[in-house]
């Protein structure tokens, strides 16, 4: 660690008004690391709907890997992908294969972030790096999260540039927009008793704090079963929850996931929508696979959530889960993996005032994921 980062770190340190939360205004990013980003790029633009705004590569300078920046409602999704098989970026997809290496968050000043972070005890990737040039100041910094996943602190305030320095103005015609709108949450995965772990490290470094918990008999069946805790910052434009495998007859989704990452890390991205009904139907058109449950799911859907506003014979159609809490009902569904190894996938939320995750939903949603285990060979 440089000289300037201690001494930026010690006047954090020493500072009376530190603060208790991290001052994180959203979710900045999200960067996929993959085997051929062209290729994948165009996969997100066709069945998501994103939309190409920039580039960066050899074009602009940068030697070291290539990027597309997609972006939809205010999600910005990177993907980054490599020159060489020494690179890290080719190592990490010899690992885990195509998956999420980076959640950025959006934040007022990234050397104080930095600074903050490291007080506390998180493990430093890249020290704070400004760079100025026509388009103004962009600042970011990097630390450790779990497995080989980061977060980036990224100051923007002062850039107009298109989304980083070396980027440069990228658009074509390809994506038929799904109206999509905002990260809702970013899920990840660890390994048995490490779930402790990593909440002690988001409420310590990063002052958040256990938004929900669900046991293994909240999220189990008779073969299979999984624990999780929501971590989120108090305005609740993080909401970051942690799963870990539970010791059951049968390997779970969880340790199916971490089996086949070859370890902890994302496990799927919720994406908001105001209309789900009208966005999976495009993504299904545009050949993005879901997740369907028995149709008698449906059968006794509004005895468990009483009236909403959608057909249930459309949301039948589709495969679009429903669940009520106190504060109003929620759809959601979730995609198949999105790449060979069954790893990371998607799921398109639209809330109608729930602030849950769908705890109603849990038992036919695992059974289906159970089903395509079974498929796999992986149960």
């Amino acid at each position: 660690m440089s000289s300037k980062a201690k001494d930026l770190i010690n006047d954090v340190v020493t500072a009376d008004s530190l603060p208790t939360e991290l001052p994180i205004d959203g979710f900045d990013h999200v960067e996929l690391y993959v085997g051929n980003a062209k290729q994948a790029s165009y996969y997100y633009q066709l069945g998501f709907g994103f939309e190409l705004v920039g580039y960066s590569g050899l074009e602009t300078g940068n030697r070291e890997s290539v990027s597309y920046v997609l972006k939809q409602g205010s999600v910005n999704l990177v993907i980054t992908g490599n020159f060489n098989h020494k690179s890290p970026i080719a190592q990490f997809v010899k690992d885990h294969g195509d998956g999420v290496k980076c959640i950025g968050f959006k934040v007022k000043d990234a050397k104080i972030a930095y600074a903050t972070a490291i007080s506390r005890g998180a493990k430093s990737i890249q020290e704070p790096i400004t760079v100025t040039d026509q388009f103004g100041t962009y600042t970011s910094s990097i630390i450790e999260a779990y497995g080989d996943t980061i977060h980036r602190f990224v100051d923007r305030n002062n850039y107009q540039g298109n989304f980083a320095p070396k980027f440069k103005c990228a658009n074509n015609q390809l994506s038929r927009t799904a109206n999509l709108l905002s990260i809702d949450h970013i899920v990840a995965n660890v390994e048995m008793k490490q779930l402790d772990q990593y909440v002690e490290f988001y409420k310590n470094v990063f002052g958040f704090y256990v938004y929900q918990y669900f046991d293994a008999t909240d999220i189990s069946t008779q073969f299979s079963a999984l624990v999780s805790k929501v971590m989120a910052n108090q305005s609740g434009s993080i909401k970051l929850p942690i799963n870990e495998p539970y010791p059951a007859k049968f390997k779970s989704q969880i340790q199916e996931y971490i089996d086949f990452n070859e370890g902890c890390g994302i496990q799927h991205i919720a994406i908001t929508t105001k209309d789900i009904i009208t966005t999976v139907s495009t993504m299904a058109k545009n050949g993005i696979e879901f997740l369907k449950v028995p149709q008698n799911y449906y059968a006794t859907l509004t005895n468990r959530v009483g009236t909403i506003n959608e057909s249930i014979d459309e949301l039948a159609k589709l495969g679009i889960l429903v669940d009520r809490d106190e504060d109003g009902y929620l759809l959601q569904i979730f995609s198949k993996p999105v790449q060979d190894r069954p790893t990371l996938f998607f799921e398109i939320i639209q809330r109608r005032g729930a602030k849950g995750f769908g705890k109603g939903n849990f038992q036919a949603l695992f059974e289906s994921i159970e089903q395509e285990q079974r498929l796999r060979g992986n149960l």
